[in-house]
């Protein structure tokens, strides 16, 4: 008898934040008292960080953002690598005010980010590789070569939700 279809998993998934609302309340100039070599910019590290569904046949992709001087995630998103999925990140983000974007090469940040506020390469992505591991290291479900997997897309993104809702948004879910 398999009981685990049956379960209502929306319970936990309602609560879950895309967005850092914490720092976006923050970004009040009047409010927040900028450093000299960060007035006016807000910068972002992004990249996006690859899972599976059931088997390694079903990738499913972690987008996220964080800050470039902080290191605080500000945005996620979960889908394939494509286009759209990107887009929806960027919409995230919109309200954040960023100004510079720092990527790697992958076609969609090219094709949606204007040259001017995009800055492709591996020199300012440090912070967000290094997030990527100690991801990889508390989830084993984004681990590379694991056993522990997920066997529903929603509860893989339920999974990883509450964890960074909790751990990086600092909400008590």
């Amino acid at each position: 008898m398999q009981i685990w279809p049956n379960l209502p998993l929306k319970k936990k998934e309602a609560v879950l934040e895309s967005v850092n609302t914490a720092v976006l309340r923050t970004l009040n100039p009047a409010e927040v008292a900028w450093d000299v070599e960060r007035a006016g910019e807000a910068e972002a590290e992004m990249d996006e960080m690859w899972s599976f569904v059931g088997n390694k046949g079903n990738p499913r992709w972690l987008w996220h953002a964080i800050d470039h001087y902080t290191g605080k995630v500000l945005a996620y998103v979960f889908g394939r690598r494509q286009d759209q999925v990107f887009l929806r990140l960027k919409a995230l983000l919109e309200p954040f005010g960023l100004t510079r974007y720092y990527t790697d090469y992958w076609g969609a940040y090219t094709r949606h980010l204007d040259p001017d506020e995009h800055c492709p390469g591996k020199r300012h992505t440090q912070k967000i590789e290094r997030k990527h591991l100690t991801l990889r290291t508390r989830i084993k479900r984004l681990a590379r070569k694991t056993i522990c997997f997920s066997k529903t897309t929603q509860m893989h993104d339920i999974v990883i939700g509450l964890f960074v809702n909790r751990y990086a948004f600092g909400r008590a879910v």
